[in-house]
């Protein structure tokens, strides 16, 4: 008890001291310092609110018959989300622009069953998703979700990722001989005088797969899962 009041007594001294210390400021340094402290404290709010404040929003594209639709439609079974289908057709992509600032991941769908004959198509939309400026800024990851892997001729996503980085690989060597002029991408891929690899990429990429009709959707679910909040 003695302890409490004594605590006490030296509180009130202290508040009483800085009392007396506050009036000896001039109004306009203690004005200027209270506006700081206030000025400070709202900065450090909305940046809490901005860290908290996560995308739900999961993009899904990929050439045109790669199997989006019924991947988007299986969707139900992850938690809230919004996932935008970007048609696959070379003159609605522009539409990708719109979202992406927004995107939380971008899921790319590969036909792993029609995959070779399409193979310069795909890599020409990846690398051009891949050299965004508001996917390489912001580091959005991607999924390189290989679909149809019930079928039993489909490729498997090794092999899908292998012949991707090469042909991305003939594809930076190509462009690098391109005026700058020329070239719609906004940055480059890979590392100078190194083969490329996705592993090279200022932002996440994997891969997995898929088959939409079967409902395996696992992986997929597995990369919602770790980037949206629930």
């Amino acid at each position: 008890m003695e302890g409490m009041e004594q605590w006490s007594h030296e509180a009130k001294q202290w508040l009483q001291r800085g009392i007396e210390y506050a009036q000896q400021i001039p109004p306009n340094q203690l004005y200027a310092a209270a506006a700081v402290l206030l000025i400070t404290t709202l900065l450090l709010v909305i940046v809490r609110l901005f860290k908290r404040t996560k995308s739900n929003t999961i993009m899904l594209t990929g050439l045109t018959g790669s199997g989006k639709t019924v991947l988007f439609y299986q969707k139900g079974k992850t938690k809230p989300v919004h996932l935008v289908d970007v048609p696959g057709h070379s003159r609605l992509r522009p539409k990708l622009d719109e979202f992406l600032p927004q995107a939380a991941g971008i899921v790319f769908v590969v036909d792993a069953l029609e995959f070779l004959p399409n193979l310069r198509a795909v890599s020409e939309y990846l690398y051009d998703i891949l050299t965004k400026a508001s996917v390489v800024k912001r580091k959005v990851p991607v999924l390189i979700c290989c679909n149809k892997t019930d079928k039993v001729t489909a490729h498997t996503k090794d092999f899908i990722r292998k012949q991707l980085e090469k042909e991305i690989e003939k594809l930076r060597a190509s462009r690098s001989g391109i005026s700058e002029a020329d070239v719609a991408n906004e940055f480059t891929l890979g590392v100078h005088g190194e083969v490329f690899s996705f592993s090279h990429c200022s932002n996440k990429v994997s891969i997995a797969e898929s088959s939409g009709l079967t409902g395996d959707i696992s992986q997929l679910e597995q990369f919602i899962r770790e980037h949206v909040e629930p």
